[in-house]
């Protein structure tokens, strides 16, 4: 694939090993040619990597295997999922989810991608539902303006939130910046 073909979450090949786009800008600076700037992050060894790639660049798409997983719980030797194909239950570790942690609930499903038998990342879906745990009370008459309020969700995320949004209440969450999104 073309280096500007690359995203956030995308598997390639560098060096010889697998790594993981963490993030990635595509640059056109004024008169000189334009560029890609990524940071990757190495499989095995978790080391983070930054590189810059000229624009028509080829690069080295990593062929992973995608299953659909189900999130079974956490405890401290990593968080514990199980294949919904074969039932076999396998943990992976808290550097492996990384940031993920924030938005995983008991019983939830989503992707895992695998090579050779071991899981690499978790693919999280774009946004999320969760349920606020614990929220200050919204000051009444104070909804003219845009104020927001910090509230934690049962994952233990912290989210800016609109006043009116109080303890008990789903609200909807983009897992790509932990913004809020809107009610469920």
């Amino acid at each position: 694939m073309q280096a500007t073909q690359i995203r956030k979450g995308t598997a390639i090949i560098f060096e010889k090993e697998i790594y993981i786009v963490t993030d990635f800008q595509h640059r056109t600076p004024g008169n000189l040619r334009s560029f890609v700037q990524v940071t990757l992050k190495n499989v095995r060894s978790g080391k983070l990597v930054q590189n810059r790639f000229a624009s028509g660049d080829t690069i080295e798409r990593a062929m992973l295997e995608p299953r659909q997983c189900q999130f079974l719980y956490s405890d401290e030797q990593g968080f514990h999922f199980m294949d919904m194909e074969n039932y076999h239950s396998f943990p992976i570790s808290a550097e492996v989810i990384g940031d993920g942690k924030n938005y995983l609930k008991e019983s939830m499903e989503l992707k895992i991608l695998f090579t050779d038998d071991s899981p690499i990342t978790v693919e999280l879906p774009k946004n999320v539902i969760l349920k606020v745990t614990e929220s200050a009370p919204g000051v009444k008459g104070d909804s003219v303006s845009n104020n927001t309020k910090l509230v934690t969700c049962e994952t233990g995320l912290k989210v800016s939130v609109p006043l009116f949004i109080d303890q008990g209440q789903e609200i909807k969450v983009s897992t790509e910046t932990g913004e809020y999104l809107g009610r469920a």
